[in-house]
């Protein structure tokens, strides 16, 4: 559903259709705690996206670099890496090249100074948090 050259938005019903489902697996295995986790890792994101936008327009190089960095692991050894490409069928092999693609924009927007890449990297994933948080499992935070 995505290319690396012009990615599109999946469709929220099938996101949140995915996310419910591993909300029910989460809740039944009893590890509402993962939950929490993706929720973090998210969370981390955004924030390091903020300071890596902050520092690019204080001119702060190095923390642009080291904010981008952590970011970029934030998709790829985070999110990236916890999806189960296996049993999560499409939508996760999609959110599997999206995640693909946001590390690929944040390397450039790295590379460029390029905050409007930033900008974009926040709005594909977006979405994605908000659809993960509207299917916290029962018992979670």
């Amino acid at each position: 559903m995505f290319s690396s050259a012009s990615p599109a938005p999946a469709r929220p019903q099938s996101i949140g259709n995915f996310y419910r489902q591993v909300a029910v697996h989460s809740a039944v295995s009893g590890d509402a705690d993962s939950h929490r986790m993706i929720t973090m890792l998210f969370e981390g994101f955004f924030e390091a996206v903020a300071e890596a936008r902050g520092a690019l327009k204080a001119r702060e190089i190095e923390r642009k670099g080291k904010a981008i960095g952590r970011a970029a692991r934030i998709v790829e050894e985070g999110l990236r890496a916890s999806l189960n490409l296996t049993e999560g069928g499409k939508v996760a092999r999609d959110l599997h090249q999206l995640y693909g693609y946001v590390g690929l924009r944040l390397t450039q927007a790295n590379l460029r100074n390029d905050e409007s890449a930033l900008q974009e990297c926040v709005a594909l994933l977006q979405p994605i948090f908000d659809a993960w948080k509207g299917i916290r499992p029962a018992g979670g935070q």
